[in-house]
């Protein structure tokens, strides 16, 4: 982890608050990935990059979801936290329990072999090139000790996600989606609490995409795995129930999904309402798309009623 400078008192400070807020009863309780106020701070050639800024995010068990955002936004950031393999500076971080701010160099390795499995963008990363699909998956648990019955359960991740066929294949011999479905089997070998996929349709086309989003459905629906998608294509987005977007190191607003049926037709349709995430200071980020449309900039009018907030570009306006 990197220190924080002389002139980065503040930090210390949040780090002091942050070890009373994850020990507390409260924190996450609920939440099978819990971040409250995350800052990760880069030193780069003498010069600090906030890449996280107080990002709080909420994962129940169970979820299948997407985090969506711009290059640099902090996304990518994000996932390697949660991944074990980068540290957070200050804030607070648990994923099944376990504190990502408080493990040693073992802990954080038990941690990536039993708590999370992680897919990549780059179908080759993912997959040792002389081993078969089969010895791919297997190997994980090879790692942590598991001797018994892998190859069984290598079958079984491989037969699930309609892969089978590829059993005894190098990566070379598979396509790109074949690849990549293997490699969500090799995260799913040590039935991990969470998988992390980072841009994991980045290298493919739509109708591939769309297989590998199949597979992923089907480990969170037949599985029961919590699975956190890092993703840009807004059509694998929009195939998830939960869209958290972040902005400028900040989780900035949440998209919901859920079906209605039409009380007359009986027909049903997916409706998807957009929320703007509120921290614990009361700050607000709204879309950028909103405040450009009404010209809003530096400040806003704020006129409380009795159930709601408006909120209006500053200057006169008529009424």
């Amino acid at each position: 982890m990197t220190e924080p400078s002389s002139g980065s008192a503040t930090l210390r400070e949040l780090e002091r608050q942050a070890v009373a807020r994850r020990e507390g009863p409260g924190f996450g309780h609920d939440a099978l990935i819990a971040c409250d106020r995350l800052v990760r701070v880069f030193a780069l050639d003498g010069v600090e990059v906030q890449a996280l800024q107080g990002l709080d995010l909420l994962v129940r068990e169970g979820e299948l979801m997407a985090l969506v955002g711009a290059s640099g936004s902090g996304k990518s950031t994000l996932m390697n936290i949660l991944a074990g393999l980068d540290e957070p500076t200050a804030g607070a971080a648990k994923v099944a329990g376990r504190d990502l701010l408080g493990m040693g160099a073992k802990e954080r390795l038990r941690y990536r072999r039993e708590v999370v499995g992680f897919v990549w963008q780059q179908t080759a990363r993912n997959l040792l090139p002389y081993l078969t699909a089969a010895q791919n998956v297997a190997l994980p648990m090879q790692l942590r000790g598991r001797t018994k019955k892998k190859a069984e359960r290598a079958d079984s991740l491989l037969a699930l996600l309609d892969v089978a066929d590829c059993r005894d294949r190098r990566p070379h011999q598979m396509s790109g989606g074949q690849q990549q479905r293997v490699a969500i089997a090799v995260a799913l070998a040590n039935e991990p609490s969470v998988l992390l996929a980072d841009e994991p349709t980045g290298e493919l086309d739509s109708q591939t995409a769309e297989q590998i989003f199949a597979a992923f459905r089907t480990a969170n629906e037949e599985l029961g795995t919590t699975i956190v998608i890092v993703t840009h294509d807004q059509a694998v987005a929009s195939e998830v129930r939960r869209t958290v977007a972040i902005r400028d190191g900040r989780t900035s607003t949440e998209i919901l999904r859920h079906t209605e049926v039409d009380g007359t037709t009986g027909e049903e349709s997916v409706v998807a309402r957009e929320y703007a995430m509120l921290d614990r200071a009361g700050r607000l980020q709204l879309p950028s798309e909103y405040t450009e449309a009404l010209g809003m900039r530096d400040r806003v009018l704020l006129e409380l009623e009795p159930d709601h907030i408006q909120i209006w570009p500053d200057g006169p306006r008529e009424g």
